[in-house]
């Protein structure tokens, strides 16, 4: 578990941009049973997450289309949410950062920790973009 103090400014990039941070099992649950298009992306401390995945999913939603709900589970930290949510991103094994686009419940398109690590944020969000103009 990391301090609070630590995780909040990397909770607030994203909460600042309109993700809703997920904090326990009934959180994901209830998001994914919407059966719309919902964005979860699994926030880290890791400096990919700072470089890559935060800032890749914000510019993605600079797109003609985007998933209804914008969602956050942070690893480490909301240990519950986080849980549940990786159990809906099976086969994937679990990885943190990653990002997860779901439609009508069913997982359509998965950014895994080794598509994000190394990669610059606008790659990131046009692949995000894709999926986006695909399934939102």
């Amino acid at each position: 578990m990391y301090p609070e103090d630590l995780v909040i400014p990397m909770r607030k990039e994203l909460t600042d941009a309109g993700f809703k941070e997920l904090i326990n099992s009934e959180d994901v649950n209830a998001i994914i049973d919407k059966n719309e298009t919902t964005l979860i992306l699994v926030n880290s401390v890791c400096g990919c997450a700072a470089a890559n995945a935060r800032p890749g999913a914000i510019q993605s939603l600079n797109n003609d289309k985007a998933p209804v709900n914008l969602t956050t589970v942070f690893a480490g930290v909301d240990e519950e949410a986080t849980e549940t949510a990786r159990n809906y991103m099976v086969p994937f094994p679990p990885s943190s950062p990653c990002i997860a686009l779901f439609k009508n419940g069913e997982l359509v398109h998965m950014l895994e920790r080794h598509h994000i690590e190394g990669r610059p944020a606008e790659l990131i969000a046009e692949n995000l973009k894709n999926a986006y103009n695909e399934y939102c």
